[in-house]
């Protein structure tokens, strides 16, 4: 196989982004070939926007089964995902899915099972891990610069929403069609990209979930959470969706420095002496290790675009076997973050992780009863 052939289901507005520029022939070795959408409207926009040589389809059963066909780019409603992807991986067919994997981490580990079974390629579109500044905190942590980790704090609350927002589709922040608000949909990068810096998860989660306290929905709209680690760090999470001017500012403090990220700035402090070192042999009273903050180059190049990215990665590990930077199978890391904070919050009491499953899914189930979409 010299070139990928590409179709895209669920023409919204990350599906026509996608199809846009694999169209436009930016990702090499790929080509769009067909797209799928339920709405004539979406499909009508494909075959003037991407051109009249594309398949367009109206049902996913026979979009799948296009013969001029690949490997597909899922966009559908997040429930969808992993019976999506399920039903590609039977075909045959490589996959790729937008955030999140799922909303809850029992129907995504199925996905990851059948996945592994088909032996197909399997990513994610967490762009953010293409981002310059989160790869060079990665590295930091990796090769011990920071020494052991002791605690992470992150304040997201730059992802204002306002009602007319919410009011533009019935189905979105509502439990049954949408499936959570602001962890589910806004910050799932941020979930992943904590744990995925870290290289771990915490063993316990404590949330504080405030749903509809700022806007008419069903669903979250802020949340603070407390998470402790097996090695005695702790982490919180802050987040919110009605917060202006809102913050973006990720703290990860270690035992040899820290690090902060803010306003798309990498600030780095190193210890000369590492805490534990200096704390077991100083006889100062009001002595503190000395520190120096540390310039820390970084390289964005011009006109780079994170989910192209990730999907020249997905190509290219389709193509030549080329590591993928966002493996699909690690796309419960977050959800699981997520599902834990839901529960946490539900239950008003501790949660310990890997979670209880089948609890978190009876939970939302009970809340998905309940649900209704607004009439706009």
């Amino acid at each position: 196989m010299d070139k990928v052939r590409v179709g895209v289901v669920g023409l919204g507005n990350m599906g026509s982004t996608h199809a846009k520029y694999l169209a436009a022939g930016v990702v090499q070795g790929a080509e769009l070939t067909a797209v799928c959408d339920i709405n004539p409207d979406r499909l009508s926009w494909a075959e003037t926007a991407l051109g009249s040589h594309i398949t367009t389809f109206d049902t996913i059963e026979c979009f799948l089964s296009f013969p001029d066909l690949d490997a597909v780019i899922i966009c559908t409603l997040h429930y969808t995902h992993p019976d999506v992807a399920i039903k590609a991986f039977a075909h045959g067919l490589h996959v790729l899915i937008e955030k999140p994997a799922g909303v809850y981490t029992k129907q995504v580990r199925e996905m990851n099972e059948a996945a592994k079974q088909s032996g197909r390629a399997f990513g994610i579109m967490y762009n953010q891990r293409t981002n310059p500044l989160y790869v060079k905190v990665k590295a930091l942590i990796e090769t011990g610069e920071l020494g052991e980790i002791r605690r992470t704090n992150w304040t997201i609350t730059d992802w204002y929403r306002s009602q007319a927002y919410y009011d533009s589709g019935s189905w979105r922040a509502t439990w049954s069609g949408e499936g959570g608000g602001v962890l589910l949909n806004q910050c799932p990068h941020q979930l992943d990209l904590w744990q995925w810096m870290l290289g771990m998860l915490p063993y316990r989660v404590r949330a504080f979930c405030s749903f509809g306290k700022y806007r008419q929905i069903e669903v979250e709209d802020e949340v603070t959470a407390y998470v402790e680690y097996t090695n005695g760090a702790t982490g919180v999470f802050m987040t919110t969706t009605a917060e202006a001017p809102g913050t973006n500012r990720l703290e990860i403090v270690g035992d040899k420095g820290k690090v902060v990220i803010e306003e798309e700035k990498l600030h780095f402090w190193q210890l000369q002496t590492p805490e534990t070192k200096f704390n077991q042999t100083n006889t100062e009273p009001f002595a503190q290790p000395e520190s120096w903050q540390c310039h820390v180059p970084i390289h964005y190049k011009p006109n780079e675009n994170g989910h192209q990215k990730i999907t020249q990665n997905w190509v290219e590990h389709i193509l030549k076997g080329v590591p993928l930077l966002a493996p699909g199978v690690e796309g419960i890391r977050g959800l699981e973050l997520s599902n834990a904070m839901y529960l946490s919050s539900w239950r008003a009491d501790w949660v310990e992780l890997p979670i209880d499953e089948q609890a978190y899914y009876e939970a939302l189930q009970k809340r998905i009863a309940s649900s209704h979409s607004r009439q706009v």
